[in-house]
């Protein structure tokens, strides 16, 4: 079954064969040794081609015609394991394959395929594209599943809020649902107010009703795998309303959501042997006469009291019911993932995502699989020093501790206090979103730490 997509696009590899133009991926070193085929070396000489980092020199024919291409590596590749990513978006439109590259073949392809990624559904004009033949060593089905998950939390966190609210978003969750055969449940609106008070809470000024999304696939018995993302289709802020200049990237707030879906597609995809389960609250953050209130308490599902200090601290609040439910399943390993700070971002940028966990084991293979994937990921500390900090005056916990000072992690502490059943948890607090372009991505929204995640899902299986 081919992988699941939201927005149907052309693939970035060519699946039919025929006659192919080489690429020749060069360092400075091939250049200066003359160790790549001589048309292209005596070429390369004349026009004075360095080999610098993602720089591109075509090579004509003798008749003028378009003969190949150079691609720069520069002098170290190991910098830069996907810089193949930029010859999707440099390339003139046909069909290609690389001759040479000091490469993995998976590297290399993988790389090419994620910088092949376009947003254009709301553009007219659509233009050709370069496809590249796969290595023949090179593993195209787990590639081609790697990159529709990625592409699909990419789509997810791209397309804007008129088109990307809480009733599109269970829209494209149950596309997935249905097309790997998992099972699909809601529960939406007033049917929240009992039993996820707080999903309810945050979402119940919206025009769209709140819900929270439960998807089943694979097999009693195997390993329970539970993954939880925070679904927030855009965030005002609530009655402590963000300043416009804030809101400007608030569709991307439902990110958790959009890189949990595409960690799903992948472990479903690949009929990996777990017991999985997928859980997304929905809401939006709007402002109307019934929001939810400073200072207002509620009860959460799983029992503990909350004081609302701030209404643009929501994320946690959704969280917070639907890893309760999770936890009561007593997953074998529970993972969640939430655009939740700003604080996040300040201590590590945009394209660092923290995690939080308490088992070392977890945390040291999460690390290892950062490193074999290349798709960076760092550990913060769940400092029981700052417990203090999510106590409140009046209820059992504050979802915004006075401070401001630490905020990455009095977070994940408020959401730890919901998992106390769950055999192995990490909170993953990323941004989903790459403000500029780089090899891999023409920069947007942005798949973090799923690749990770899912190679260390893979070889925990072994």
């Amino acid at each position: 079954m081919a992988p699941y997509q939201l927005i149907e696009r052309p693939t970035p590899f060519n699946t039919k064969g025929g006659s192919t133009l080489p690429i020749f991926a060069v360092t400075p070193a091939h250049i200066e040794t003359g160790t790549i085929d001589p048309i292209a070396l005596d070429w390369a000489k004349k026009a004075g081609y360095k080999a610098e980092s993602g720089s591109l020199l075509l090579i004509p024919t003798a008749e003028g015609h378009l003969g190949g291409a150079l691609f720069g590596l520069g002098g170290n590749p190991s910098e830069q394991p996907y810089i193949t990513g930029k010859l999707a978006r440099s390339l003139p439109a046909g069909d290609w394959h690389i001759e040479t590259a000091p490469l993995t073949a998976n590297r290399l392809a993988l790389g090419y395929g994620l910088g092949s990624y376009r947003f254009d559904r709301y553009k007219s004009d659509k233009p050709a594209t370069a496809t590249l033949m796969i290595p023949r060593d090179a593993d195209g089905a787990d590639i081609k599943r790697q990159l529709a998950g990625v592409f699909l939390a990419r789509d997810l966190i791209n397309t804007p809020t008129n088109d990307m609210g809480p009733n599109e978003l269970e829209a494209a969750f149950r596309g997935l649902a249905a097309h790997y055969k998992a099972e699909f449940s809601v529960v939406s609106g007033e049917d929240l107010r009992k039993d996820f008070p707080l999903v309810h809470t945050v979402g119940r000024a919206s025009a769209d009703a709140p819900r929270l999304l439960e998807m089943r696939w694979g097999k009693k018995g195997h390993r329970k795998i539970t993954l939880v993302g925070k679904g927030v289709c855009f965030d005002t802020g609530g009655l402590d309303i963000k300043p416009a200049s804030s809101m400007l990237l608030m569709k991307k707030d439902m990110g958790g959501a959009a890189n949990v879906m595409g960690l799903a597609l992948m472990i479903m995809d690949a009929k990996l042997k777990v017991d999985l389960r997928v859980i997304i609250p929905v809401v939006e953050n709007s402002i109307s006469s019934n929001a939810f209130r400073p200072g207002d308490i509620y009860k959460s599902r799983k029992g503990l009291t909350v004081q609302i200090d701030n209404t643009d601290a929501e994320g946690r609040l959704i969280l917070a019911d639907a890893l309760a439910y999770a936890d009561e399943d007593a997953p074998d390993l529970m993972i969640d993932m939430a655009t939740l700070t700003g604080a996040a971002r300040v201590a590590l940028g945009p394209d660092l995502p923290p995690f939080f966990t308490d088992d070392a084991e977890l945390a040291q293979d999460l690390g290892e699989a950062s490193l074999e994937t290349d798709d960076p990921l760092w550990r913060l500390p769940l400092y029981a020093g700052y417990e203090k900090d999510i106590r409140a005056k009046f209820a059992d916990i504050t979802n915004a501790p006075a401070g401001g000072m630490a905020g990455a992690i009095t977070a994940a502490l408020f959401l730890k206090r919901f998992v106390t059943n769950t055999r192995s948890w990490a909170h993953f607090d990323i941004y989903g979103w790459a403000p500029s372009e780089r090899p891999h991505s023409p920069g947007g929204g942005e798949a973090q730490a799923i690749r990770a995640l899912y190679h260390h899902i893979r070889q925990s299986l072994r």
